[in-house]
């Protein structure tokens, strides 16, 4: 008996194979343009010289990395508007709204509200565009090849850099800021630290990429990076390299050690960074057990970080506001505090209690910590991939980086990208069925959420 369906002509049949060819074809498209967007930007090989410092290029770079992003972002959500899974994008969504909402209130009531709401939206359409990345694949097996392509071409760009651009490369003497950096290879970043930190990134991806059988491409990936990250002298990246690798192993196998690793190895590292500041037995321990106890001169930071939440514990001085303001720059101006003069307080937990209050801080901790762990409590041991280590490994990286670093709402930052794509990695992966290099499922495993495709 029939069913009722219409059966499709072999002309309706070609039509919609070739439509979807062409969806999936523009996925990939926006898929690399995003990736080399972060992974290598609009306005590589920065010239850190004195003379460089007025040059009125920098205002047109800037232009133009916002036109970039807008339009990704825009090709991205009509992307993902049209696609079955667009309930997926932008989750948890109540959590996200929830954090738009305090954000924005918290900037509305700041001495710069205009500029806080702007980098509000920002940091918003940049956690919606990185949750759509890990639909845009056909499989995992296909995202691997994509991924590790785009940072086969970043590694290729940094060595061309220190080949043949050296000047603007490798950290030279007669750069404004830091000319004791000279010698350090930064490739096409502004920075050795930001180089550091990118090369660790992408040796995560290199064992991916090995792991998922693209052994020789994966294991050059791998071994280019970690000779770039030995020359750019990044000491705590080379140092969290291993470490987070032994930290991933142990998260894959012992699964009641995970919410002590995270949870326990954030506020450890937090009570003994931040601690040491106002703490004098923290500090006195720190020194003893052979650490700097001022964190290379952070400790004034840190300081002055812990005396603004004071002062505004509930709705902080608004999203990414307080340093570098006018305030701040008049005080290290005047010689009441050199310290003033950071960029930011060089902890992105700080940072988000120093911005957008201890409330802001509560949210941020539920969106990178609890949405995470949440997904793995989800995800079968039988389903724990190779695509699962790697967004464990970039999202413990960023985790412990952001307790000396502030990345966190950090929107051109490489390792809040990705850390955002992992984080909505590993909550997908809890919620899905796996596939092949088709994009089928090869089998539907046992569980309560099944439910979408996973990249």
């Amino acid at each position: 008996m029939s069913d009722g369906s219409i059966p499709l002509s072999a002309s309706d049949h070609r039509d919609r194979t070739g439509a979807h060819a062409g969806g999936h074809l523009v996925g990939v498209c926006l898929l690399v343009a995003t990736l080399l967007f972060y992974f290598v930007s609009t306005n590589p090989f920065v010239d850190l010289t004195a003379a460089a410092a007025v040059d009125p290029a920098t205002d047109k770079s800037n232009t133009l990395n916002q036109i970039v992003f807008l339009s990704l972002t825009a090709g991205l959500w009509l992307f993902a508007l049209a696609a079955p899974m667009r309930g997926e994008i932008g989750q948890p969504r109540t959590l996200l709204v929830a954090l738009a909402i305090w954000f924005l209130m918290a900037s509305a009531i700041s001495d710069h509200p205009d500029l806080a709401i702007k980098r509000t939206v920002l940091a918003i359409l940049t956690c919606v565009n990185a949750s759509i990345i890990v639909f845009l694949p056909r499989s995992e097996a296909q995202f691997a090849r994509i991924l590790a392509l785009c940072v086969a071409a970043t590694l290729a760009i940094a060595f061309f850099g220190v080949l043949f651009l050296p000047n603007l490369s490798i950290h030279q003497f007669s750069e404004l800021r830091e000319p004791m950096n000279a010698g350090l290879w930064r490739g096409h970043f502004p920075h050795k630290n930001a180089a550091s930190t990118v090369m660790v990134v992408i040796s995560f991806v290199g064992l991916y990429a090995f792991r998922k059988g693209l052994r020789l491409l994966g294991a050059t990936v791998f071994v280019f990076a970690v000779v770039f990250l030995l020359h750019a002298g990044g000491k705590t990246a080379t140092a969290a390299l291993p470490a987070i690798l032994i930290l991933s192993w142990m998260f894959e196998r012992w699964r009641l050690l995970r919410i002590p690793i995270v949870v326990g190895g954030v506020v450890a590292i937090n009570t003994l960074t931040l601690g040491s500041t106002t703490v004098p037995v923290i500090r006195d321990l720190v020194a003893a057990i052979g650490i700097d106890p001022t964190f290379t001169n952070r400790s004034d930071i840190w300081r002055i970080g812990v005396d603004a939440v004071a002062q505004k514990p509930v709705f902080g001085h608004g999203f990414q506001l307080f340093w570098q303001t006018g305030d701040m720059v008049y005080r290290a101006g005047s010689g009441q505090d050199w310290a003033a003069a950071a960029f930011n307080g060089h902890n992105a937990y700080l940072d988000s209690a120093i911005t957008t209050g201890i409330p802001g801080l509560i949210l941020t901790l539920l969106f990178v910590i609890g949405v995470p762990l949440r997904g793995l409590a989800r995800t079968h041991a039988t389903r724990y991939t190779p695509l699962n280590k790697l967004y464990v490994d970039i999202w413990l990286y960023a985790l412990f980086t952001a307790c000396v670093e502030s990345i966190f709402f950090s929107s051109g930052s490489v390792l809040w990208f990705m850390m955002l794509v992992a984080i909505a990695g590993l909550r997908l992966q809890g919620r899905a069925t796996p596939v092949d290099d088709t994009g089928r499922a090869p089998h539907r495993p046992s569980g309560p959420r099944p439910g979408a495709e996973s990249a």
